[in-house]
C-alpha cells in the first residue's frame, strides 16, 4: 500500500501541478468571456430560480427532476468532505493563502459548470420508458461524432465510475469512519456497514428517491452547519478582519508560512487550492452535469443558471465558512497554529480542533462528526447515481445491480483503509476526469455562447 501511495502521488503531482492549474483556470476564463461573464450578470437570475419558489417538496416529477431537485443532488455531490475535511487538507499544505486560489477556481468554475449543465441539456437523451439520461460522454459523442469520441467518452465512463462510483465513496465513508470513531468512539468499520446499508436502501429507489432524499437533506445539511460555523465565527469576531487579511497575505506570500523558495511555495499554495477546489466544487470534473440534465426547465440557459448558484454556495458559502473557523481559530490570535507548529493535527482533525475550541472537545467532536456525516452520505447516494448513469451507457442496465453491489462493498472498505491512499485514488481519477470533459466543452463552446447570449441582460 505504501509503494501505491507513492506511486499515485507521483502522478497526482505532475496532474495538479503541470495540466490542473492550466485546464481549469484556462476553461473558466475562456467560457467566463464567450459568455459575457454570465457568472455575474446572471448571478441575480440564478437566485431567483433557487430561492424565488424554493420548497424542500418538490414531488415525484413524470420524467426527471424538478430544477431544485436536480441542483439539489449537484449540490449533495458537491458539498461532501471536500468542503471540510478537503479544505482543511489545502490549508495544512498549501498555507492559508490556498482558499484564496479556490476563491478563484471557483469564481471561474461557475462559467465552467454553465457550460457543463446547457451541454448537459442539449445533449440528453430521452427513453422510451420516459427514463432521461445526459451528461458529459453524451456532449463528448456530439463534440467528436467519430471513432475517437467513442474512446474519449469510454475513457471518462471508465474514470468516474472509478472516481466516484468506487473511489470517491470510499473517500466519503472513510471521513464518516474517521470523526464518528473520534466523536462517538464508534469503530470505523461498524459506522462504514451502517452507512453502506443506508445508501444500498435509496440506490434501489432509483433517481426519485435520490431526489427525494437530496431535496430535503441539503437545506438541513447546509443550515445545521452555517448556525455552528455562526457561533464560532461570533466568539472570534475580532480576529475575522486578521483572518481575511491572513487568506490574501499567504496567497501571495506564501513561503512566509509554508517555507523553501517563493516559487516553490507558491506552486504548493495554487497546486492545493486548484487540487481541493475541484473535489469541493466539481466544476470542470464533469460530474453535476448528470444532475442537471434531468431537470426539466423550460431552456438549458435556466439550468444553466441555477447550476452557477451551486458552486457558490458550495465554495464561498460552506467551503469558506470551514476556512474562517479554522484560520481564525488555528492561526490568529492564541491559535495553535500562530507558530507554525502542527504536530498532532491533520486535514481528518483539523476542524474539529478548531471547533472544538470554543464547544469544548465533546460538542466540538461531535458536531463535526454529524456534519459530515450529512455532507459525506448526501455526497455517497449523489456520486453513486452519476456513476450509474456512465454504467448504463458502457455496459447497459443489466449491469446497475453488479455495480450498486460493488459500490456498497468499496463504502465499507473505505472506512477501513488508509485516509492518504484513499484521498490520493479519489485525487487522481477526478482529475483524470477533467481531461476528456474539458475537450468537449471547447469544442461545443458555440452552443454555450449562444444560450448565454440569447439571455443577455
Amino acid at each position: 500500500m505504501q509503494t501505491m501511495l507513492q506511486i499515485v502521488q507521483k502522478i497526482n503531482f505532475y496532474l495538479s501541478d503541470y495540466i490542473l492549474v492550466f485546464l481549469l483556470v484556462g476553461t473558466g476564463l475562456f467560457f467566463s468571456i464567450k459568455t459575457r461573464f454570465v457568472q455575474f450578470r446572471c448571478f441575480g437570475e440564478g437566485m431567483n430560480k433557487v430561492f424565488g419558489k424554493f420548497t424542500m417538496r418538490g414531488g415525484k416529477q413524470e420524467n426527471g427532476l424538478s430544477s431544485f431537485q436536480a441542483l439539489a443532488t449537484a449540490i449533495a455531490a458537491q458539498v461532501g468532505t471536500g468542503n471540510i475535511i478537503g479544505a482543511c487538507g489545502a490549508i495544512l499544505t498549501g498555507g492559508p493563502g490556498a482558499i484564496f486560489w479556490m476563491w478563484i477556481i471557483a469564481l471561474f468554475g461557475m462559467a465552467t459548470v454553465y457550460a457543463e449543465a446547457v451541454l448537459a441539456q442539449e445533449t440528453r437523451i430521452v427513453n422510451q420508458d420516459g427514463t432521461i439520461l445526459g451528461g458529459p460522454v453524451y456532449y463528448i459523442k456530439r463534440a467528436y461524432d467519430n471513432h475517437f469520441g467513442k474512446i474519449l467518452a469510454g475513457f471518462f465512463s471508465v474514470a468516474i465510475i472509478l472516481a466516484l462510483g468506487f473511489m470517491g465513496c470510499m473517500v466519503q465513508s472513510n471521513s464518516i469512519g474517521a470523526t464518528c470513531s473520534t466523536a462517538f468512539g464508534i469503530p470505523s468499520w461498524v459506522m462504514g456497514v451502517l452507512a453502506a446499508l443506508a445508501a444500498g436502501f435509496i440506490f434501489l429507489g432509483g433517481v426519485s428517491r435520490i431526489a427525494s432524499v437530496t431535496e430535503k437533506l441539503v437545506p438541513v445539511m447546509a443550515i445545521l452547519y452555517l448556525l455552528g460555523g455562526l457561533i464560532v465565527l461570533c466568539v472570534r469576531i475580532r480576529y475575522i478582519p486578521e483572518t481575511f487579511a491572513v487568506i490574501f497575505k499567504y496567497a501571495f506570500m506564501p513561503n512566509a508560512i509554508i517555507g523553501g523558495s517563493f516559487g516553490y511555495a507558491l506552486k504548493t499554495a495554487v497546486s492545493q487550492g486548484v487540487k481541493r477546489g475541484l473535489f469541493s466544487n466539481e466544476a470542470g470534473m464533469g460530474s453535476t452535469p448528470h444532475a442537471h440534465a434531468m431537470a426539466n426547465v423550460p431552456s438549458p440557459h435556466d439550468q444553466g443558471v441555477v447550476a452557477m448558484i451551486g458552486v457558490f454556495i458550495d465554495t464561498f458559502v460552506v467551503l469558506t465558512m470551514t476556512a474562517l473557523i479554522v484560520i481564525s481559530t488555528l492561526y490568529t490570535g492564541d491559535g495553535v497554529l500562530v507558530s507554525g507548529a502542527a504536530e498532532g493535527i491533520s486535514k481528518a482533525n483539523m476542524a474539529q480542533i478548531a471547533f472544538s475550541s470554543i464547544f469544548g472537545a465533546r460538542l466540538g467532536n461531535l458536531f463535526v462528526a454529524v456534519c459530515l456525516l450529512f455532507f459525506a452520505f448526501s455526497t455517497i447516494i449523489s456520486w453513486n447515481l452519476f456513476g450509474k448513469i456512465n454504467v448504463i451507457d458502457l455496459f447497459g442496465q443489466k449491469a446497475v445491480p453488479i455495480y450498486s453491489l460493488l459500490a456498497v462493498v468499496f463504502i465499507i472498505l473505505g472506512s477501513c483503509l488508509s485516509n492518504d491512499l484513499v484521498w490520493e485514488l479519489a485525487d487522481m481519477f477526478n482529475q483524470l476526469m477533467v481531461i476528456p470533459n474539458v475537450m468537449a466543452l471547447i469544442v461545443l463552446s458555440k452552443a454555450v455562447e449562444e444560450s448565454a447570449c440569447r439571455r443577455r441582460g
